[in-house]
């Protein structure tokens, strides 16, 4: 049940790693994912604020005390 999360988690860590890995390597073929969103954000503003709203939705869902959710005291 929690092994595809678990696998795609994963997945976005060896993601995350490598292109971080080939930026540092080669910073004049690859960005880092810092310098994507400030190359993001200076080309379309409103990316950033939507990355902003994207991570709030889901500290919210993890944290919010609804009833069942251990990470938000829910969970009894």
């Amino acid at each position: 049940m929690n092994t595809p999360w678990t696998i795609g988690i994963l997945v976005a860590i060896a993601f995350f790693a490598v292109f971080e890995v080939l930026a540092f390597r080669h910073p004049d073929r690859f960005n880092t994912l810092s310098r994507y969103i400030a190359t993001a954000g200076a080309t379309w503003p409103l990316s950033i604020w939507l990355m902003g709203l994207f991570a709030g939705i889901l500290a919210a869902h993890f944290f919010w005390p609804w009833c069942g959710n251990p990470l938000g005291s829910g969970g009894g």
